[in-house]
Order: structure tokens, then C-alpha cells, then sequence
């Protein structure tokens, strides 16, 4: 289809001098473009998603403590007093044997994230505690062990359930999948001490052990691609597990001297095979294996030249901790469309809890996420950024048609106002604007760099009564 343009763009060359400065800035990790044509179609297709739910949940959510990361022998990390990191860790590691979420139900999750207007989801199949969320062959770590409550269950086999579950409600499927495994031997071999997150013996001297454990993760991805149903993106987490070398790192650092390679081509080969046109995540490494970048729990100042994602959780943590603080419907609004104006993907976690329930709390936030959603989704979903992208309260976007959106955040009690200024923005003659959600043609004026727009009494009493986080304006 022929796009048709229906507005003007004034200060085009500052903001392209922007997304320049902003490449300037990635010369030394630089993202490399597929050139597969299906992975460039199903990044496009991810692109027009737009929003998507995350999940992190494993056995942890018993203790309500952080993912993983508490069994890490790292100065950062806290720890209960009086408990030493030996006796914590076995008794972290023995989680799976009372771990029994009986009120699973992947049907009311994908439930709940479709009616917040998400259309993609990305689930936790293995962190790096190497729990696994999924009937592997290669361990007993694994929620169907034997020695595991849940197993008995019908659904016990949790990432097939909620990979079915998100795409009978047509949802795009993401599989996360931790690179490190620290329950694995071959990653944390019982031999020696673990000093921190990366593996615990020199791979350049114990090479038969690092290809072992290569192996291990290479048949776990091939079981995830191929008994699974359809994947869209392998979301691959752990950064520091890559084939680069650090030859001046001290050990306990965070850094190790010697390489982790894991073998990327061989993974991204196979797993393409099995899932042609996949969109490979290898977060926070670059290179050719990082389709789209992932910053974390923040948004970039300006506009990226490259698919990117921000993953953010909506409370304070990333999986389930009791009472957690979770951000208001108006905040996360505007951190989507803060996101989507810049051209980006935004991936919104919420950790269930041990039961297999989403809390109450999240739930209702995503209610009313939904509901503005509903309204106002025409001006988020298969749009692209448009300079200026965001000026103050007011950011853009556009869709594939040529049609241009504006969208205006309001404050915590603002009232929708009864005129909106669009600066740098000049709709060609004839063209019409309109509030998203009223057939209402608005009046507007062209006043010097920028448009002026008045909102009809009408639609501003309609948005009042309604959740007015955000008002959003059609030019076509």
C-alpha cells in the first residue's frame, strides 16, 4: 500500500543528528543487522507488537526472594544474618522438593495480559539457579523430577503450558533461557570455590569439561525449539557467558580471564532449523546474535538506530516478593508510549507467586493499563517513531498507513486540556484531526512552528470520565 503523507515535520536534521550521535556512542559493541529475510520479517512483526508481558517465576517465588541471584557469592549480594552461604545455598537448591503451585492456571494469566493489550509474551523456561521450567532430558533440576510435588500435575510440564495457553490467544512466544547454569557441574564445578557469577575453572585448560557443558546448553535449546509448538524469539539472558576473553581480569571480579563461548552460530543454527525465521536475543553481547538490544529497567534519552526492547518490571522486582510496590497505570502508560515514540518494544514483568497466581495487585494495575489500551491502541500498535519523536508532554508516532498520532501525557490531576500544541508539526491542507476513540473532526491552526489544536467539550468530557493517562490525536 502507497503511504500517504498527511503532515509536515519541522527539525528533521536535529533529531536524525540525534539517533547519529546516539550510533557515535555503540562503535565499540556495534549492532549488526540480520540479513536473513524471515528473521527480517519477524522482526517486523515484533516490532508492531509493541507491548509485551514477562515472567519471571521458578521455584524462588516460594521464599519470595529474588531470582537466582541470592546464591551468588558476590559482595553486592545480602543475605540472611546468621545463615551461612553453604547452609543458604542448599537449602535455595532444595526449593524444587516442596515447590507445588497448584493454582497454575496459564489460561487466566494470558487472560490478563490480552486485556492489558499486550501481544507478546517471554517466559523465565530456566534462570540461572538452572532450575528448569520444562520437561528437559539433560537434568533432574527440572519441574518434572520425580522428587518434585508438581510433577503429578496435568500441567506440570509449565513452559509448554504457558507457551499453549499465550498463542491460543494469538500472542507472539518468547522463550527466555539462561546462557549460565549454576546448578549445572560442568558451569559451578563442585571442585572448586565460586567466586562469583561466571564459571568456576579455566576453560582453556579444562577444554573437555567447557565442551561438555556446551553440549549440555545446546540440547536444551534444541528441546525448547523443537517440542514447543512455535517460537518467535530465544531471549537468551546472562551477558558475561560469550566468546570474548578478559586476559587481565581477576577472578571474583565479575570478570574472568578466560573465554565462555558457548558456541552462538552452532545454537542460532540449530535453533533456527527447528524455528525458521527466529529472532535471536543475545542480550547485553552485540554482534550478529543480537537481533534487537534489551535495556534494562530504563528508556533511552533519544531514539536508537537499531530494534531495541526496554525490559521493566512493574513492581521493584523482577520475580514475586510479598507487597511489592507496584507502578501506577499512568506510569507505565506513559513509559510505553515514552518508548514506542522512540521506536522501541516495551516488555512489562510481573513475577507470580508460589501458588501460580498473579497478584492481586498486578492484576488490577494491568485492568486499567487495558482499558486505556483499549481507547487508545490505534496510536501504539504497528507504529513507527516520527521526529520529533517527544516534545515535553507531547510524543509521536505513525503508522504504516502515513497516518500521524500525537499523544498527550497528562499529570497525576490534570484535566484533559481544551487545546493541545503540536510544535514542529504542520498538517498539509486538508488534513483532518481527531481524538482516537470520537469521529469528531477537531479544529486546528497553523501558528507558527507548530499547530495549535482545539478539543471538542465533547471529547473531553468523554476522556474525564474515562482513565485519562494519555489523550491521542489522529492526522490522516
Amino acid at each position: 500500500m502507497q503511504r500517504r503523507e498527511f503532515v509536515k515535520v519541522l527539525g528533521l536534521g536535529a533529531a536524525a543528528a540525534a539517533v547519529d550521535a546516539v550510533a557515535e556512542t555503540d562503535k565499540d559493541d556495534a549492532y549488526i543487522p540480520e540479513s536473513d529475510p524471515l528473521v527480517l520479517r519477524k522482526l517486523d512483526q515484533w516490532q508492531d507488537w509493541k507491548f509485551g508481558f514477562m515472567m519471571h517465576w521458578g521455584a524462588y517465588s516460594e521464599w519470595g526472594v529474588v531470582e537466582s541471584w541470592s546464591i551468588c557469592s558476590e559482595d553486592w549480594i545480602k543475605r540472611p544474618a546468621g545463615t551461612s552461604y553453604v547452609d543458604y545455598k542448599a537449602k535455595y537448591q532444595a526449593l524444587p522438593k516442596t515447590f507445588n503451585p497448584v493454582g497454575f492456571n496459564p489460561d487466566a494469566w494470558a487472560k490478563v495480559a490480552k486485556d492489558a493489550g499486550m501481544r507478546y509474551a517471554v517466559f523465565t523456561t530456566k534462570h540461572h539457579d538452572g532450575f528448569s521450567m520444562f520437561d528437559t532430558k539433560q537434568t533432574d533440576y527440572r519441574i518434572t523430577a520425580p522428587d518434585v510435588p508438581f510433577h503429578t500435575n496435568p500441567r506440570a510440564n509449565i513452559a509448554n503450558e504457558v507457551f499453549s495457553a499465550f498463542r491460543k490467544q494469538q500472542f507472539g512466544i518468547g522463550a527466555y533461557f539462561s546462557k549460565p547454569d549454576w546448578h549445572h557441574p560442568d558451569y559451578w564445578a563442585a571442585e572448586w570455590a565460586t567466586p562469583d557469577r561466571n564459571v568456576n575453572y579455566d576453560t582453556r585448560k579444562y577444554t573437555e569439561r567447557w565442551k561438555s557443558y556446551v553440549s549440555f546448553v545446546h540440547h536444551q535449546i534444541a528441546e525448547l525449539t523443537s517440542d514447543y509448538g512455535s517460537v518467535d524469539i530465544l531471549w537468551l539472558d546472562g551477558g558475561w557467558v560469550n566468546a570474548k576473553s578478559h586476559p587481565d581480569a581477576v577472578v571474583g571480579s565479575g570478570e574472568v580471564p578466560w573465554a565462555q563461548d558457548i558456541d552462538m552460530p552452532g545454537i542460532t543454527a540449530l535453533a533456527r532449523k527447528n524455528q525458521p525465521g527466529l529472532i535471536v536475543v543475545d542480550r547485553a553481547v552485540g554482534g550478529p546474535y543480537e537481533n534487537y538490544r534489551t535495556p534494562e529497567q530504563k528508556i533511552p534519552d533519544t531514539p536508537l538506530p537499531y530494534p531495541w526492547e526496554t525490559c521493566m518490571t512493574l513492581g521493584d522486582s523482577w520475580s514475586y516478593v510479598p507487597n511489592d510496590r507496584y507502578k501506577s497505570a499512568r506510569q507505565i502508560v506513559h513509559l510505553l508510549v515514552d518508548v514506542v515514540a522512540k521506536g522501541g518494544n516495551y516488555l512489562l514483568n510481573v513475577g507470580p507467586d508460589a501458588n501460580g497466581e498473579l497478584p492481586a495487585a498486578a492484576v488490577a494495575r494491568l485492568a486499567e493499563i487495558g482499558a486505556w489500551m483499549k481507547i487508545n491502541g490505534e496510536a501504539i500498535y504497528g507504529t513507527r517513531p516520527v521526529a520529533p519523536y517527544r516534545d515535553g508532554k507531547v510524543c509521536f508516532t505513525r503508522a504504516k498507513s502515513g497516518a500521524t498520532f500525537a499523544i498527550y501525557l497528562l499529570d497525576d490531576g490534570e484535566p484533559v486540556p481544551e487545546s493541545i500544541w503540536l510544535k514542529g508539526v504542520a498538517p498539509t491542507d486538508g488534513a483532518s484531526i481527531s481524538m482516537i476513540g470520537s469521529d469528531k473532526k477537531l479544529m486546528w491552526q497553523r501558528v507558527g512552528a507548530g499547530t495549535r489544536v482545539a478539543l471538542s467539550k465533547v471529547d473531553i468530557a468523554a476522556r474525564q470520565l474515562s482513565n485519562p493517562y494519555a489523550v491521542s490525536l489522529r492526522i490522516s
